[in-house]
């Protein structure tokens, strides 16, 4: 999956550093990434490959983690790409990138990019949060407000019956594969509940022997994913909530396409059936 990195090492740790020259950064445009040109693989820049025509990035920086010892930073500078050899790409990248740390890097920057740019004020009483120097998280002088990265729990259920595995297809997304049951636990449910509910809900069958499989974060949308296996219980007729899906089908074990790149927990479930 995307964050198995192995022998690389992710190191998470909040460190209250300055960038220096060799230190490599993230710089995000929307929904796109600044990368180099020409080039076959995710190649983000350090800030030496700027210091002539951007001097003063180096001292805006934001720290967000290493890999391998190698610091990552935040840039808020925009149009980076006037720099000869350097453009911005789509973040789809991150889920067709063959070295799998090259696209952990880049997505989980993105995720705390994202929250940085949606958290500038505090939602308790408006006024501008600043960056905490002792940890990852912003506060409000005015009234004490903290926030933290948002990481929001959702279930991954793989149903089966037999021979055969419970295969969807979203609505109206431009990911057009095969997908398992999946959705967003509620406010007051466990994780199981919520596999029993989301499973009820977008097929209308009922399961049974639930079974914790493994867990992947998945910066794409803030989110936590945990995979479940579980059993159909009772009658194997399909009915799908059409807003969510497109298409539910049981498909026999030999017949689920293989994933080339198994980023996601869900193309690593599938293969585990």
């Amino acid at each position: 999956m995307i964050q198995d990195i192995e022998p690389r090492i992710f190191d998470n740790s909040f460190k209250n550093i300055i960038a220096e020259s060799q230190d490599l950064f993230l710089s995000y445009n929307g929904d796109t990434v600044l990368v180099k040109e020409d080039m076959d693989k995710l190649w983000y820049p350090s800030f030496s490959d700027f210091e002539n025509e951007y001097p003063d990035l180096i001292h805006n920086a934001r720290f967000l983690f290493q890999i391998n010892n190698i610091n990552y930073f935040l840039v808020e500078e925009k149009e980076l790409d006037s720099v000869n050899g350097w453009s911005y790409v789509t973040t789809n990248r991150f889920r067709t990138e063959a070295k799998y740390w090259r696209s952990f890097a880049g997505v989980v920057g993105w995720q705390l990019n994202r929250w940085y740019g949606n958290h500038q004020f505090c939602s308790k009483c408006g006024k501008q949060v600043k960056h905490s120097e002792k940890e990852r998280m912003l506060y409000c002088e005015s009234c004490g407000f903290q926030a933290y990265p948002t990481i929001s729990p959702c279930v991954i259920v793989a149903v089966h019956d037999g021979n055969r595995l419970l295969l969807t297809k979203y609505a109206g997304r431009a990911y057009t594969k095969y997908a398992l049951i999946a959705g967003f636990a509620e406010i007051g449910e466990s994780l199981e509940q919520t596999a029993h509910r989301e499973v009820k809900e977008e097929v209308g069958i009922n399961i049974k022997n639930l079974k914790f499989y493994k867990s992947q974060p998945w910066p794409f949308t803030d989110t936590l994913l945990v995979g479940f296996f579980a059993e159909l219980d009772g009658d194997n007729t399909i009915t799908i909530d059409e807003e969510e899906l497109s298409l539910g089908e049981w498909v026999d074990r030999e017949n689920i396409p293989p994933e080339e790149l198994k980023i996601s927990l869900t193309s690593e479930m599938m293969e585990a059936f």
